[in-house]
């Protein structure tokens, strides 16, 4: 089957790899009909993660059922599925509690809980960006579907980014009629917003800098804040006559920079504790990472962030962070998009073969303009 290769910084290719087979009586093999490159896809082909050569990337995976073991008995051949980006195992102590962001059976990786399809120290899983998929724990693990086509670009947020944003909001705690900020304008960011304003934000900030992504926020009702135009903390101090906002959503992450381009990975967490009102909340889902060899300081290589802790503690605050357990979340989201509620599908910008997979990895990763979110199409959805 062709799939997208890792080969190295800055370089993917679409490839003939081996199909997929069952290994697991538990297994299922998907025809994948939509999968999305994912923002933090992207720190992998930036050559800042320890992702090896060779792996079949793509976390966010839809399809269809075409094989199953002989040990599930809940999937049939034909079912359509969402494919949460966690691979989890249902049964261990953390899969039981919904935390299956944090599955302790599913990646033998020493010191990580926690596996995912294709991506750099989450076990040794291919990803879908490729005509085919393996899936364990098939029958735990995957969203049913209504049949058909209907809702595929929205259905294909289901695995990771609309779920990761509405994580962000909920480890937030926030509250109908609390004013949000969501730092990070990207797709989680704008899932993030879009979360809110469904769970009864009275006022939703989105912080960013790019026009195209601003505009979006926008569309989704949340008031665009550039932080290219002025320091963003000053702006949304100054639209909330001084109060701050009642809960904030970090969507950036550890390659945080400032309008130049120069990185500072702790200037979002300590622009959410500066704007976030006392005993208010912030939620965590740009993607930090333990070690990052390329950061611009020995700390942050050492994966040591030295925000303003002092400030965050003197204003009694709290903080959530970690991946999103996803099947917490996706049924909810899945039947908020069937009934018109939500609308995740609004941030596709470009569909693409994945034959043009390169291409769109290269203009996603260089942020042009217009380029909000890239599905992948391996073949047809019928």
């Amino acid at each position: 089957m062709k799939a997208v290769v890792y080969r190295g910084e800055k370089n993917v290719a679409v490839e003939e790899v081996p199909d997929p087979t069952i290994q697991s009586p538990t297994d299922a093999i998907v025809r994948i009909t939509t999968t999305n490159i994912c923002g933090s896809d992207l720190h992998m082909y930036e050559g800042r993660t320890s992702v090896e050569e060779g792996k079949v990337l793509g976390h966010e995976n839809m399809g269809v059922v075409e094989e199953v073991g002989a040990g599930v008995d809940r999937l049939e051949v034909g079912d359509r599925v969402s494919l949460p980006f966690n691979i989890a195992c249902g049964t261990c102590r953390n899969c039981t509690q919904g935390w299956t962001s944090f599955c302790l059976r599913a990646n033998p990786t020493e010191g990580m809980d926690g596996a995912a399809y294709g991506y750099a120290n989450m076990g040794p899983y291919d990803g879908g960006q490729a005509e085919f998929l393996r899936v364990p724990w098939a029958d735990f693990n995957a969203l049913h579907l209504p049949p058909g086509t209907e809702h595929e670009n929205d259905f294909t947020m289901l695995s990771d980014i609309f779920p990761t944003g509405w994580h962000g909001v909920e480890l937030s705690g926030m509250q109908p009629g609390d004013r949000v900020a969501v730092f990070g304008a990207g797709p989680v960011g704008l899932m993030a917003a879009h979360s809110a304003m469904i769970r009864g934000a009275s006022q939703v900030f989105v912080v960013d800098k790019e026009p195209d992504r601003l505009a979006l926020a926008q569309k989704y009702g949340a008031t665009a804040v550039d932080f290219s135009a002025g320091d963003p903390v000053e702006q949304l101090m100054e639209a909330t006559d001084g109060n701050g906002v009642d809960r904030g959503v970090e969507a950036v992450g550890y390659q945080a920079h400032d309008p130049s381009g120069e990185e500072h990975p702790e200037l979002v967490l300590d622009n959410l504790v500066q704007v976030v009102r006392a005993t208010g909340g912030i939620g965590v889902i740009g993607v930090y990472v333990p070690q990052d060899p390329g950061a611009n300081s020995d700390l942050a290589k050492e994966g040591r962030i030295p925000f303003q802790y002092g400030q965050f503690f003197t204003k009694g605050q709290s903080m959530g962070t970690g991946q999103a357990p996803v099947k917490k979340y996706n049924r909810q989201l899945r039947d908020l998009i069937i009934t018109g509620r939500a609308n995740p599908s609004l941030i596709v910008s470009h569909e693409l073969a994945l034959d043009e997979a390169v291409d769109g990895y290269e203009r996603f990763d260089n942020r042009e303009d217009g380029w909000t979110k890239v599905l992948l199409r391996p073949g047809t959805l019928a």
